[in-house]
C-alpha cells in the first residue's frame, strides 16, 4: 500500500443537493488549523457552534482533547472495533499506526463516515469483496479478533468508519441503509437479543429511537441493527455528538448531565427537545445503562440549521466505569435519586409536572423488563441478573 502523509485536508459538507467545499485543515508545526470557505460561511450553517463558529479567518485549535483536531472531525474518525481495522491495515502494509495524525485518518475515511462530511484527498480502498451474508460477516469478524489479518480490508470498508467497541458493519439491505452490530469475544451469546429488548423498553418508555431489528442467523439469536438517521436516501445528515460539540473526551467521566441539558437547549432553542434528553437521562439511570459517556448522545441539524436531539443509541445493560454512570447526574454517579432528576430538569426550566410524568411513564417501561426480554429470547440468566439490578436501580434511587 502507498501512501504519504496529508497536511492539507479539504472537508465538504453533504446535504440533498451536490456536495459543498466547507474549508481546509491544514497540519503545521503539529498543531492543526482549519479556514471556512467563504462561499460556505454565506450559507450560515453553523457546524459546531461552541468549538468552530462560522467566521472568516483561520482558527487554531488549542484543545488537545482529540490530538489536537476540531470536534467536530473528530466525530468522523472510528474509534474502537474502527480504529482497530485501520490500524491492523496499517501494520500488514509495514506502517507505523502511530506517525498517522488526525488528518491522514480522516483522509482514510473519505466519503464514508457518519453525518453529512466527507474528506480530501481520499485515500483508497482496495476492496476485494462486500457481501450481506451476516453469518460470512460474522466469521469474518470473529476471524479478525484472533489475529486473523485476512479479512481486515473487506471489514475497513463494512464498517471501519462506525465509531463504538462493539464489531459492526454498515450495509444497504433492499435499500435501506442499516448499522449491524456483531458479538465481541467478551460479549455474551444473546447480546444482540439483549440490546433489541432494550429497544422495545426504549420505545414504550417514550423514547424516540430508529427502527431496528434482529436479523436473522444460521447460527444463533440473529444481529441487532439500526436504520441510521443519519441518512435519508441519497441525503446525508450533519450529526454531532456532545463530545465533538464541548472537547468532552468519551475515554473519561468527563461530563454532568446538567452540561447535555444547557448545550441541548442553547443548540435547539426549543425546551421540547430538552424534555426529549431529560427523558433518556431517565431510561438510563432506570435501565442501568451505564456506559452513558459523551459519544452516546448526538444532535442532528438539518439543512436549514435547525438542531434536533438524535434517536438514541447504544442502549443496553452495562456496568459503567466502576461501576457507576459515564455521566453524573448532578455530581452523583453511583446512586442517583429523583431528587438528582428533578434538580437536572430543573437546571433549563422543565416544569416538575412534566419531569414526574416523564419519570413514571419510564419507571412502568422499565419494570417490563423480563416481558420484553422473553418475547425476544434472551436467556433466562440474564433475565433474571438485569432485572435484579433494575430492581436495585428503583429502591436506591426512591423511584
Amino acid at each position: 500500500m502507498s501512501f504519504s502523509n496529508q497536511n492539507l485536508v479539504y472537508v465538504y459538507y453533504h446535504g440533498s443537493g451536490p456536495k459543498r467545499l466547507t474549508g481546509r485543515l491544514l497540519l503545521k508545526n503539529r498543531k492543526i488549523f482549519f479556514e471556512y470557505d467563504a462561499d460556505f460561511i454565506k450559507t450560515g450553517l453553523e457546524l459546531s457552534p461552541f468549538k468552530l463558529p462560522l467566521k472568516p479567518g483561520v482558527i487554531e485549535s488549542s484543545d488537545r482533547a482529540f490530538e489536537g483536531l476540531f470536534g467536530v472531525f473528530n466525530d468522523s474518525l472510528p474509534d474502537g472495533w474502527g480504529r482497530l481495522l485501520l490500524d491492523r491495515k496499517l501494520m500488514n502494509a509495514g506502517l507505523n499506526p502511530g506517525t498517522f495524525s488526525p488528518l491522514d485518518r480522516l483522509c482514510f475515511v473519505g466519503t464514508l463516515g457518519m453525518g453529512a462530511l466527507s474528506y480530501e484527498p481520499e485515500t483508497p480502498s482496495a476492496l476485494s469483496h462486500i457481501t450481506n451474508d451476516l453469518d460470512e460477516i460474522d466469521s469474518e469478524i470473529q476471524a479478525t479478533l484472533d489475529e486473523n489479518d485476512a479479512y481486515v480490508e473487506d471489514l475497513l470498508v463494512l464498517g471501519g468508519s462506525s465509531a463504538g467497541a462493539r464489531p459492526k458493519v454498515l450495509l444497504n439491505i433492499e435499500g435501506t441503509d442499516w448499522l449491524i452490530k456483531f458479538r465481541s469475544q467478551l460479549d455474551s451469546k444473546d447480546i444482540s437479543a439483549t440490546e433489541y429488548a432494550y429497544h422495545l423498553m426504549a420505545i414504550d418508555a417514550g423514547l424516540i429511537a430508529p427502527k431496528a431489528k434482529l436479523f436473522p442467523s444460521r447460527k444463533g439469536l440473529g444481529f441487532f441493527g439500526v436504520k441510521r438517521f443519519d441518512r435519508n436516501g441519497d441525503s446525508r445528515i450533519h450529526m454531532h455528538t456532545i463530545a465533538g460539540l464541548l472537547h468532552a473526551d468519551h475515554q473519561e467521566p468527563s461530563l454532568d448531565y446538567e452540561s447535555i441539558m444547557k448545550a441541548t437547549l442553547y443548540l435547539t432553542k426549543d425546551i421540547r427537545q430538552c424534555e426529549i434528553q431529560f427523558r433518556n437521562a431517565v431510561f438510563n439511570i432506570l435501565s442501568h445503562n451505564r456506559d452513558d459517556h459523551s459519544k452516546n448522545f448526538s444532535f442532528l441539524m438539518d439543512e436549514t440549521g435547525n438542531w434536533t436531539v438524535s434517536p438514541t443509541y447504544d442502549l443496553t445493560f452495562s456496568s459503567g466505569p466502576a461501576g457507576e454512570h459515564s455521566t453524573m447526574i448532578m455530581g452523583e454517579g453511583k446512586n442517583p435519586t429523583k431528587k438528582h432528576l428533578l434538580q437536572l430538569s430543573g437546571t433549563v426550566g422543565i416544569k416538575q409536572d412534566k419531569a414526574l410524568e416523564i419519570i413514571d411513564q419510564v419507571l412502568a417501561a422499565t419494570q417490563k423488563w423480563d416481558t420484553f426480554a422473553g418475547k425476544v429470547g434472551v436467556s433466562a440468566i440474564q433475565i433474571k441478573n438485569i432485572g435484579d439490578a433494575l430492581r436495585m436501580v428503583r429502591k436506591n434511587s426512591g423511584i
